[in-house]
């Protein structure tokens, strides 16, 4: 939980006074003390150290709601995941400033909080008035001139009838598209060629449609070679994904935009790549015996990676100032996972050190977290070496992109048969 609400109580000084009333003139005797109405911002919180904005995904609390320390009180989306954030005091959530869906700068105010419930009219009060304010500020310096904006009116204004456009969508699975290869895990094709099963009838369950060894696994229990029905006839598709509107400009998505950002910082270091072929016979080996028991590919080649970062530490360092290394203590490797709209880094820590079962449970569990966009910021900021695997869409090798902060990543493509003896 992260906490929000980290003011201090408004001071009293006449030039700082911004939330303070006085109750009655009469009680200003000298000897006893002002009597003041404690109102407090509630700011935008950073939830990373590459935060700069926050979308409000929804407020927990209503206005009025009588509010506990330790509370949560609204769901904020930062560049990494979203998160339940609480109050550090008691009060009653006064006035609302950023509604669910909007965007606000990290330290910037999204809220006010009331001390008592008399309060609140009085926060009410001040809220509207910084939003007439911005409001006016923002119009203000937005307004194009009167000819100019009858100009964008008359280019925006909709035309006299509005066709709908429907983008149907194909019935024609990804994983085995009208004329493309099959996109199916090395595993998952070894699978099926020992089971005989047609990959071409299998529909995945892998990301973008990718077939895994347990798609083949359902296959063959099914006792059919191909476990999808015959399909019907769809319009093919025109070439666009559908919901896609041509011609459209999309603005980034909170976490687009942080991949964005990370992307283009990567790009001022200067990095080099080396690439080797390796023989997994043995690694193939190894998964096919203790797959069954929940380990991932995913863990093993994370664990293979932390035991050889044990043997060469200077890989595990990084450079953060550009005049010094820094030896990390701890082995945690970051391993990029695709989600819908961007990717995040989930680390497993001190995975030198984890056996490789309970790393593969934890592994299950931050995908688990980091779709649901539930990872806390040290389940994804704290990797002191990356890995990103592309074999499973049969990818033969890339180059992947160093992510700030870290001193290396790892690359790792598709396994193919080999006839070299």
């Amino acid at each position: 939980m992260t906490h929000l609400l980290n003011t201090s109580f408004i001071p009293s000084s006449p030039s700082l006074r911004r939330h303070s009333i006085l109750s009655s003139p009469s009680l200003c005797t000298p000897g006893k003390p002002q009597i003041q109405v404690k109102i407090r911002e509630i700011f935008m919180p950073a939830l990373s150290s590459t935060m700069t904005e926050g979308k409000i995904v929804s407020w927990v609390k209503t206005e009025g709601d009588r509010l506990s320390k330790g509370e949560s009180v609204v769901v904020v989306e930062s560049d990494k995941a979203d998160m339940d954030v609480e109050t550090f005091y008691d009060g009653y959530l006064a006035a609302i400033m950023v509604d669910e869906g909007g965007v606000a700068a990290v330290g910037s105010a999204i809220a006010l909080l009331a001390e008592t419930e008399d309060e609140i009219a009085e926060a009410k009060s001040k809220a509207s008035s910084s939003s007439s304010t911005s409001s006016s500020a923002a119009t203000s310096d937005s307004s194009p001139p009167p000819l100019e904006a009858a100009v964008a009116d008359l280019a925006h204004s909709p035309p006299a009838a509005v066709v709908k456009v429907t983008v149907t969508a194909s019935s024609v699975h990804p994983a085995s598209g009208e004329g493309k290869r099959i996109v199916a895990s090395p595993y998952a094709k070894k699978l099926a060629k020992d089971l005989k099963v047609d990959l071409s009838g299998v529909l995945g369950s892998g990301p973008m449609g990718r077939i895994v060894a347990k798609d083949v696994e359902a296959a063959a229990a099914a006792g059919s070679a191909a476990v999808s029905t015959t399909p019907v006839a769809a319009p093919k598709p025109s070439g666009a994904s559908p919901g896609i509107e041509l011609g459209s400009v999309v603005p980034f998505t909170t976490m687009q935009g942080a991949v964005s950002r990370n992307m283009v910082e990567s790009l001022a270091v200067p990095t080099f790549r080396v690439g080797y072929t390796i023989t997994t016979d043995a690694l193939d080996a190894l998964y096919k015996k203790i797959k069954s028991k929940g380990v991932t590919m995913t863990a093993l080649l994370a664990k293979a990676t932390a035991l050889a970062l044990v043997k060469h530490p200077v890989v595990n360092s990084s450079c953060r100032d550009g005049k010094s290394f820094m030896y990390n203590s701890s082995i945690n490797i970051a391993v990029a996972v695709a989600m819908d709209g961007g990717l995040i880094t989930p680390v497993l820590q001190d995975a030198d050190k984890v056996d490789i079962y309970s790393l593969s449970r934890k592994w299950k569990e931050l995908v688990d977290k980091a779709r649901a966009k539930q990872l806390q910021p040290q389940e994804y900021s704290t990797g002191t070496f990356t890995l990103s695997n592309l074999g499973m869409f049969g990818v033969d090798h890339f180059d992947a992109i160093l992510p700030p902060g870290t001193g290396a990543i790892m690359a790792v493509g598709a396994s193919q048969p080999s006839n070299c003896c």
